[in-house]
């Protein structure tokens, strides 16, 4: 059966980002200082951000334009292709159409690309010569590790201990781009160190490597930190990824009634629904689903309320989904789903229900893996494959219903990197990690109060 693939022309990718926050109901309450509990202005970052992101931080612009140095490093992957799985539809015997965006084609496998050389681009403009950051499964540090080779910059990565640990491949390859890789908590921040002195066993967190990481950019005057997700200007740069898929829907006849993505801090997932959501906040009917899972399941089961980025409490206050700061997830292969928070834009979302919110075991994720891979011939990365269970069960609740329906799944990443984790799925290592309530109850009762 063949498999139909939409493409664009080069001259297609977009000239400019979208930025929601011009058409959001709701804007998201404004991030709070760490010290003061005072909204934060543009000096309290400038000392770990280039003035350009801070500046799209805040912007409440509709269009953002794309710079052509970025646009120049876009054309390596961009536009990325938009499948029909017509195979995966045959095995399902379902009446839904089925497409999947598919984001691994970036040269370092993943969506996080598309942020990672504009973060560079501006950090290398405002004569920066170090970044500092942190990554969960290691497609963000790979990323950034990529974009520092394409503009010149050093970049040290502090990569969550188990992660580090589960793949090997992907912290190879970020050293191949000549990046400096730490399993996270390391001996080399205070933050590390304290965490070290507590639990000298910990596997680690996104929020302990955000602490460490923020903490090396701020103590050290030619460095600035960078962060793969979470932030307003990361969502922006994304959505490079809906403007695209909207003009491939165009080119076939066709209009999505069910959007899917992942979701760990929120920018596969803004990336990907954003342009969408505008349709929806026009008044068009469809869904935007957010697929986590059920071991660190924030917009499902935590607190909308201000929390901090990170465990260490040096990042800015934001109002978000939080399951607690220095909540420690258990330590499932979808590492880049660990995260104890989301986006204040997609949290805020959320809470308007304008984005719904799913959580999946990983036994189950991986089976539908399986499934997709055995069906459409690629190996999905264990965080995308949350979006393909949720689509799956949707195509699957269609053919119970009788009903046709248009379902496009974001596809963030391939699974070559990740081999480990399919290799312990079949050989039956992998369990389902419950929730572990008692230890999220104790982390929100540590939120800090704001008066």
């Amino acid at each position: 059966m063949k498999r139909t693939k939409i493409i664009l022309e080069d001259n297609d990718i977009p000239r400019q980002w979208y930025n929601i926050m011009a058409d959001m109901p709701t804007i998201p309450k404004p991030p709070l200082h760490p010290a003061t509990k005072k909204p934060v202005g543009p000096d309290d970052l400038s000392a770990i951000f280039p003035m350009a992101l801070i500046e799209q931080e805040v912007t409440q612009e509709r269009w953002i334009t794309i710079p052509e140095e970025v646009l120049d490093c876009y054309t390596l992957w961009r536009p990325s292709p938009l499948y029909r799985a017509h195979r995966l539809e045959k095995a399902l015997d379902t009446p839904a159409k089925i497409y999947y965006k598919y984001e691994g084609v970036s040269p370092s496998g993943s969506h996080k690309t598309n942020t990672s050389i504009p973060q560079a681009y501006y950090n290398k403009q405002a004569g920066i010569k170090r970044i500092a950051t942190e990554t969960g499964a290691g497609q963000w540090g790979a990323a950034i590790s990529l974009a520092g080779v394409f503009f010149g910059l050093e970049i040290t990565v502090y990569m969550v201990k188990v992660s580090y640990n589960q793949k090997p491949y992907r912290r190879i390859s970020m050293e191949t781009w000549g990046a400096s890789v730490y399993p996270s908590p390391s001996t080399l921040t205070n933050s590390g160190r304290a965490i070290l002195e507590k639990d000298p066993d910990s596997h680690g967190s996104l929020g302990i490597a955000i602490s460490e990481a923020v903490e090396d950019a701020a103590t050290h005057k030619d460095t600035n930190y960078a962060l793969g997700s979470v932030l307003n200007h990361v969502l922006l740069h994304q959505t490079v990824i809906g403007l695209e898929l909207k003009k491939q829907f165009e080119l076939a006849g066709d209009y999505p009634d069910i959007v899917i993505a992942c979701c760990g801090g929120g920018s596969n997932l803004g990336g990907l629904s954003f342009p969408f959501l505008y349709d929806k906040i026009h008044g068009r009917e469809l869904r935007v689903i957010a697929v986590e899972p059920e071991s660190c399941p924030t917009l499902t089961k935590g607190q909308f309320r201000y929390d901090y980025g990170d465990t260490a409490g040096l990042t800015p206050l934001l109002m978000m989904y939080t399951l607690g700061h220095d909540f420690v997830p258990p330590g499932i292969h979808a590492g880049g789903l660990r995260y104890h928070a989301d986006s204040s834009l997609v949290s805020q979302l959320t809470h308007d229900r304008l984005i719904e919110a799913r959580a999946y075991h990983q036994t189950e994720v991986f089976t539908a893996a399986l499934l997709f891979s055995k069906s459409e011939g690629i190996i999905p990365a264990p965080e995308s494959s949350h979006a393909i269970k949720c689509a799956i069960d949707e195509a699957l609740l269609a053919k119970e219903e009788g009903k046709e329906k248009t379902i496009v799944f974001s596809l963030s990443g391939h699974g070559y990197l990740d081999l480990t984790a399919y290799s312990d799925f079949l050989e039956g290592k992998i369990i389902d990690c419950s929730f572990p309530e008692d230890k999220i109850k104790e982390a929100l009762q540590r939120l800090p109060v704001i008066d």
